[in-house]
């Protein structure tokens, strides 16, 4: 019986095996993201969990490997965190409210300059655009507030997330030995290597971006603050604070941050003195590009920055802020296992071939 011509050509039939492929994941990502925004009461301190556990894993490790129970390891290791980021919140609050009135007032200042010298909106005036704003934000405070109760409720919820997200943490760190049991138990029979293998990747990655982004934003901060200090600009220890917590939004909140340090200093010190503070910025800027970030971050975390910037938008899309500080971690991590998957497919792929005449 001859053999039937395919109805398309191989080209087509690959393409539409391909589309099905795409179509099916799209699906299972599309699925997985609404039941983490329905659920994300119970999501979001499992992944801020997650995050801290990847910060403070080389602490906990070296504490096991000096002999310390894996309990008071992984307590002590909390407490450290505890101490660390109340201590870092502290300073970096109070340099905030200190300085915040001066750093508003001198924003306000350079955009007055700005409207003034390149005639921008007009007759537009910065106390009109600043009134706007601050009718904008009671409007959205009255709302998102809803009275006393509702503001006292949003508090509770923060801090339950944090208590649950720190508690967490104790477990993840204490019971990390455990993972590839885990891993293996869930896994289809004869994969639980290459579970145990992806889960350690993706791991690794989210790993290595906290590590190298905490290193990454303290040595911004404190090379914009001297900068900014021995240039005289008002408020340099509020905005060198700024830098430290925009530089977990990678991008986008050195920009930010870079961008309000530059316009205090046109307020203030004017347009030379700007300038100064411009190359500090970029020069701190390139010096992490360039030198920073290649030698502190895991190379299993270097994304394209047009890959960074999508992550970004669709985490703010989905979750706002916290989707904007989870997206590029959780992006690296499925790089990570996609890696891990790539790597085991060309590992079996003389396996897969078939042989001539069988």
């Amino acid at each position: 019986m001859p053999n039937r011509k395919p109805l398309l050509p191989d080209a087509a039939r690959r393409t539409a095996a391909w589309c099905g492929v795409l179509l099916l994941v799209a699906g299972v990502v599309a699925v997985a993201v609404w039941l983490c925004v329905t659920l994300k009461t119970a999501v979001t301190p499992v992944l801020l969990a997650l995050l801290g556990t990847a910060l403070l894993g080389p602490v906990h490790r070296w504490l096991t490997a000096h002999k310390v129970n894996r309990s008071v390891a992984a307590g002590l290791t909390c407490a450290a965190l505890v101490a660390v980021v109340g201590g870092a919140g502290y300073i970096v609050v109070t340099a905030l409210v200190d300085t915040g009135d001066q750093i508003v007032s001198s924003l306000k200042d350079a955009g007055q300059w700005v409207i003034d010298h390149f005639d921008v909106a007009g007759s537009a005036n910065v106390d009109d655009l600043a009134e706007n704003a601050k009718g904008l934000v009671e409007k959205f405070g009255a709302s998102a507030a809803g009275g006393l109760l509702t503001g006292i409720s949003l508090i509770g919820s923060l801090l339950t997330t944090a208590v649950l997200a720190l508690l967490l943490t104790f477990f993840f760190l204490r019971d990390s030995d455990r993972a590839a049991h885990l891993a293996h138990a869930v896994a289809p029979r004869g994969q639980g290597d290459l579970v145990e293998a992806m889960g350690r990747r993706a791991f690794e990655a989210v790993e290595g971006f906290m590590r190298g982004t905490t290193f990454i934003a303290l040595i911004d901060a404190v090379c914009i603050t001297v900068g900014l200090l021995i240039l005289r600009v008002p408020g340099a220890v509020g905005l060198g604070a700024l830098v430290f917590v925009g530089a977990y939004i990678p991008y986008l909140g050195a920009f930010i941050s870079g961008a309000v340090a530059v316009l205090v200093a046109l307020a203030d010190r004017g347009f030379v003195i700007a300038l100064w503070a411009l190359g500090v910025v970029l020069a701190v800027q390139v010096l992490e590009g360039h030198v920073l970030q290649p030698v502190i971050q895991s190379r299993t975390v270097q994304m394209h920055p047009a890959m960074v910037m999508i992550a970004l938008t669709a985490g703010a899309s989905v979750a706002g802020l916290v989707g904007m500080l989870l997206a590029v971690p959780l992006c690296a991590a499925a790089f990570g296992v996609i890696g891990e998957l790539r790597r085991d497919f060309e590992a079996e792929g003389p396996e897969r071939a078939v042989p001539e005449g069988s």
